[in-house]
């Protein structure tokens, strides 16, 4: 009966003890914070590329305007209307002689961005081209422009001179629509026509003035039928200068003296054309 006893006490004992292992466990576990889990982090959203920025328009013409203008055609039908136009600016008389009114917007247009770029096709020009050819002189080593080739572009030089700057700017400035429509079209969305206008003035007077006669070489034209007498085409035998744009190289032809009268006459023009120009002026 008593080694009964002392079993039954044994196995209260291991039983007490379990049970007291087990809360004790328990407890631990309760007590003890669970670790958190990792955190992931949420991929970085991906910015789509901005869309690209227009440049910004370095010579604005509005900023010249007063008022809206208004009552312009539509460039399809703006020859009479700008053909009336340049009538009171020049004279009908000098309309006849020196210029091509036809179409005059859009030519206008190409040939001041062609004036920029290495040919600028005559067959284009706002102006008609000037009467007979190059006159050149053989001495030394070879060709050269004859000094009396000048007086061939004298009395365009001369209607040029006597063109009233602020007239042809206010004119300039009425046509405008119709000459930024026009350089749209031609495959500049979004240009600013008058900046592209000031960019090549600014080219023209830039062109050099050379002392003494210009050496010149024939084109040298690739194909079966050779090239001879009066069909000559020259161009400079200098590659510097023939390397020019269309423009220089045309104020290289006409001569010192006529370029720089056209050079004075393109400085008083774009004065009025260039806001900060006429701002800083008063």
């Amino acid at each position: 009966m008593k080694s009964l006893s002392r079993r039954l006490i044994v196995v209260f004992l291991l039983v007490g003890i379990g049970a007291a292992q087990y809360l004790w466990l328990q407890y631990r576990q309760r007590a003890t914070p669970m670790a958190k889990p990792p955190q992931v982090e949420a991929p970085a959203a991906v910015s789509e590329p901005a869309p690209p920025v227009p440049p910004a328009i370095q010579h604005p013409i509005e900023a010249l305007q007063l008022e809206p203008q208004q009552g312009l055609p539509s460039l399809g039908d703006s020859d009479s209307f700008v053909k009336t136009a340049l009538n009171r600016l020049l004279g009908k008389q000098a309309v006849l002689s020196f210029l091509a009114p036809d179409d005059f917007v859009r030519h206008f247009v190409v040939t001041v961005d062609n004036l920029a770029r290495g040919e600028a096709a005559s067959h284009l020009w706002p102006v008609l081209p000037t009467p007979g050819r190059i006159l050149v002189v053989e001495f030394g080593d070879g060709t050269h422009v004859a000094d009396g080739n000048a007086e061939r572009y004298t009395p365009f030089v001369k209607l040029a001179q006597s063109v009233d700057a602020a007239k042809a700017a206010a004119l300039y400035l009425r046509l405008y629509p119709l000459f930024q429509q026009a350089y749209e079209e031609l495959g500049y969305p979004g240009k600013y026509f008058n900046d592209r206008l000031v960019e090549v003035i600014d080219q023209l007077l830039q062109t050099p003035e050379l002392a003494g006669p210009i050496k010149l070489t024939l084109t040298d034209v690739q194909g079966p039928i050779p090239v001879t007498r009066p069909w000559l085409r020259y161009e400079f035998a200098d590659p510097s200068l023939e390397s020019r744009p269309a423009g220089q190289k045309i104020l290289l032809r006409m001569g010192v003296r006529n370029a720089q009268a056209l050079k004075a006459k393109l400085r008083e023009f774009r004065e009025k054309i260039v806001p900060s120009a006429r701002t800083d002026r008063g």
